[in-house]
């Protein structure tokens, strides 16, 4: 360890092919997606996003127990378990343990070299997370997970250098209660810096990839994709289902207002044929993948010559002549 997301009769075809050509044709089409606001489906083992009592609510991660009121809370002084990512409402993807309770770290600590600088009054309030039974899950490096020996003599778990801590006030899997307190102590990412409020980010907007130009990415800052086998016309139809849904979670719909840098015209959501709705920039369905891990990764550019980052106008980036 390193220390430290069709079918109609012919008449109810071209009554829905008219409507859809309006909206399709058009510099603004919201077409539900003001009232469908929402966020891409967490992808891999991260599951839904949930509601934490009193705080910044976080959907545990697979694998997660949830732990029972008067259980194995942040209060008490229990080994980490396997360590799992879970994606929050507010603040994108974190770091939680074994039992759905929320990770942090203190900025008055140093990592290189690692140190805790929390002790006493300090670390009844942010129990230090025993390092004894720590493992990486799904989407965490466990190269990064390392130990540091603390004042008392215990191994404290690391990650990438940073001492880790669980909040007293979390109470429930998945509070984020201790969440920018004193301006000092902030969510775990899972590469060890500090989760950034996702908020942020409109819900779907643009940023300029080093190697593929300007891609759109969903409020969390992951990118974008579409499947060279769906249909953008006449109507969005998706040919990702089951299994490879969860591979490529489908994005869930964005208020127009709610979009910067993206092309208004076909930028609207429809209804796929399980029923959910889903997300399409010029028409065309769009999608995260679960093996982006980061903001800003790429990692299913070009994946079977079928998957590729969506452009601003809604084109696929990099693909063969479309």
């Amino acid at each position: 360890m390193k220390t430290s997301w069709r079918s109609a009769s012919l008449v109810a075809s071209a009554v829905s092919v008219l409507a859809l050509t309006t909206a399709c044709g058009q510099e603004s089409g919201t077409s539900n997606a003001s009232q469908n606001v929402g966020v891409t489906a967490p992808a891999g083992t991260v599951a839904g996003v949930g509601s934490g009592t009193g705080g910044v609510g976080a959907g545990v991660g697979a694998g997660a127990t949830p732990a029972a009121t008067g259980g194995a809370g942040a209060g008490t002084q229990t080994g980490a378990g396997q360590l799992s990512v879970s994606a929050n409402a507010e603040l994108g993807k974190v770091l939680i343990d074994a039992n759905g309770m929320t990770l942090y770290r203190f900025d008055a600590d140093t990592a290189e070299p690692p140190k805790s600088n929390c002790d006493g009054d300090c670390a009844k309030t942010w129990p230090p997370v025993p390092a004894d039974d720590a493992t990486a899950g799904d989407g965490i490096d466990k190269s990064l997970l390392g130990e540091v020996t603390r004042t008392d003599g215990t191994k404290q778990l690391t990650v990438d250098g940073w001492p880790v801590y669980r909040y007293a006030k979390d109470t429930n899997a998945g509070d984020a209660n201790g969440q920018g307190v004193g301006g000092k102590w902030f969510a775990l990412a899972p590469d060890g810096k500090k989760a950034k409020a996702a908020s942020d980010l409109p819900g779907l907007s643009v940023r300029k990839d080093p190697n593929l130009g300007e891609i759109v990415v969903d409020k969390n800052g992951m990118t974008v994709y579409r499947f060279l086998k769906d249909k953008a016309w006449p109507e969005p139809v998706s040919n990702c289902n089951g299994a490879c849904l969860e591979k490529w979670p489908a994005v869930a719909p964005v208020a127009t207002n709610d979009t910067e840098g993206v092309q208004k015209k076909g930028l609207m959501s429809f209804t796929r044929s399980d029923g959910k709705k889903q997300m399409t920039v010029n028409c065309s369905p769009i999608y995260t993948f679960s093996g982006d891990k980061s903001p800003g990764d790429i990692n299913g550019q070009g994946v079977g010559g079928q998957w590729y980052a969506v452009a601003p106008d809604g084109k696929l980036v990099g693909a063969p002549e479309q």
